[in-house]
């Protein structure tokens, strides 16, 4: 009798392949050091929002002390990321959730 080698079951490697391409989110985070105008400028002028709304994410951030600013790849969310703390802001990546926000509530969504 020979040994038969395990087979992976199809739901595992399903389920290994959504997980791999499951989507994240940057989150900017308060602090008490960058200006308004300072914030929205870097919305404006990275992530290329129009005024108003890298005005609104601004004030997100400020009253509510984060704000989703992009959602997508990992990898894309990792250079956003980077780019945030390059600019002195403070920022984190988050798996986004069923309702296309980050893992913590996000009122105003994002791009």
């Amino acid at each position: 009798m020979s040994a038969s080698l395990p087979v992976a079951e199809p739901e595992i490697l399903e389920e290994s392949c959504a997980r791999a391409q499951r989507l994240w989110c940057t989150v900017v985070h308060d602090d008490p050091v960058n200006t308004m105008s300072y914030v929205t400028w870097v919305f404006h002028s990275y992530f290329g929002f129009s005024l108003p709304v890298a005005e609104a994410r601004m004030m997100q951030v400020h009253t509510t002390g984060r704000a989703v600013v992009s959602r997508g790849a990992r990898e894309r969310m990792e250079i956003d990321v980077t780019a945030m703390h390059g600019y002195g802001l403070r920022a984190t990546i988050e798996p986004l959730g069923d309702d296309g926000e980050g893992s913590a509530s996000d009122a105003a969504g994002g791009q």
